[in-house]
């Protein structure tokens, strides 16, 4: 269990850099663009939110690659250098000091991002065993919605009274502490020496990967059109005053929480079934926030709904990359990391499109529901070949502990 804690405060600060700086932009603007920001406040920020994207970048860069690089080592101590190096580099950010060199660090705190959680949860995996791997998974994602609950507001409210800086400070602090705990608490053991990056590669030639990974892009898509526009839900829609909008996204990060637990115990009941059926809720779920959002009671609880199913469907994307993987473990449990960036950014775009057309706020909750259908689709798609390939649902290497 304090294995597994310890993984969790990594990725319950990594929740905390990659959200909290969103709550922060105008703060960067004003300190890191002040003539821009003088003149054009908005232009500003708009150039600010570039940190944002350049972090996603990151993910989606770093994942396949440092996965793939680090799969020969034994993963306690690939554990610590990656937490070390999420430490650094928000340390970077802290002391960088002009806008090109935090856009630097942004990007540099991004590589770590998808091996962190590729890695954690296979290490979660072994920890608890073949029957609870994706409650394992489910555990270490904890963090991240946590700090949606707590952290992200918490880093928000601090960078504003304090200094945008002081925020990731303890960002920086927090990872220094997982470093600590990660070195003193997660299980030794030994590493691949023979696998190496051209080895792992190969999970790019199996089909049933592109499936998941398109599963997680653009299924999960969907809740990223909604998460990015709450705030003009809240106000716009639903006529309701700013000062509801957090309370909105604390309920969403309940949400998250309580449906990455569940959906970590019902992926290890029946993970085919928790996968099919929760990109259909999820599609259902969007459409009935687009059609009753005008009520801020109904809008309060579709989101904490929406938050709820969608996180539920991330140990169920993890494990079903752990499983259709083979001998590239490593890789393709970061490369889940790398698809749900992607889906962040298609939702996002995509939601935003809607709205530049003239279609209204509510507009984004009906993306969502056609990308999660789509995600549905996909995946339908996916246990449909391979079933007619006669490949069992359970795969051989459901157990990561052999490697």
């Amino acid at each position: 269990m304090w294995a597994l804690l310890s993984l969790a405060i990594g990725s319950f600060g990594i929740g905390m850099t990659e959200f909290t700086v969103m709550g922060l932009l105008p703060d960067i603007a004003g300190a890191l663009l002040p003539n821009q920001s003088a003149a054009d406040p908005d232009a500003a920020i708009a150039q600010a939110g570039w940190l944002i994207s350049l972090y996603a970048l990151g993910v989606v860069v770093g994942a396949p690659t440092i996965a793939g690089l680090v799969a020969r080592f034994p993963r306690h101590r690939v554990m610590v250098v990656l937490a070390l190096a999420l430490t650094v580099f928000n340390a970077l950010t802290v002391i960088a000091p002009n806008f090109e060199l935090v856009a630097v660090s942004r990007f540099l705190a991004g590589l770590p991002h998808g091996a962190y959680f590729g890695i954690g949860a296979l290490v979660a995996a072994d920890v608890l065993g073949p029957g609870r791997r994706a409650q394992g998974v489910a555990f270490v994602l904890t963090g991240l919605t946590v700090a949606n609950v707590v952290g992200v507001p918490a880093g928000t409210y601090l960078g504003q009274q304090f200094g945008w800086r002081v925020a990731f400070g303890v960002v920086a602090a927090i990872f220094a502490l997982a470093t600590i705990c990660i070195a003193v608490f997660v299980p030794r053991a030994p590493g691949r020496p023979g696998r190496t990056l051209r080895a792992e590669l190969g999970v790019f030639r199996i089909p049933q990967v592109w499936f998941t990974l398109g599963i997680g892009s653009i299924g999960f898509g969907g809740f990223f059109a909604v998460y990015s526009y709450v705030a003009p839900l809240v106000t716009e829609v639903a006529d309701a005053p700013q000062a509801v909008v957090p309370l909105v996204l604390v309920g969403m990060g309940l949400g998250m929480t309580v449906g990455n637990l569940l959906g970590g115990h019902l992926s290890d009941v029946n993970l085919r079934r928790t996968l099919l059926l929760g990109l259909a809720v999820l599609a259902v779920s969007l459409a009935v926030l687009a059609v009753t959002a005008v009520w801020i009671w109904a809008l309060a609880i579709m989101v904490f709904v929406v938050g709820a199913v969608s996180s539920a469907l991330s140990p169920a994307i993890q494990t079903r990359l752990m499983d259709v993987a083979g001998d590239n473990q490593s890789i393709a449990a970061a490369l889940n990391h790398s698809a749900l960036n992607i889906g962040n950014s298609l939702g996002a775009a995509l939601g935003g499109a809607v709205i530049a057309a003239g279609w209204g706020f509510v507009a984004p909750p009906w993306v969502g529901a056609a990308l999660a259908a789509a995600g549905l689709a996909i995946a339908f798609t996916a246990y449909g070949v391979e079933r007619r390939r006669g490949v069992p649902i359970v795969y051989a290497h459901s157990s990561t502990s052999a490697e």
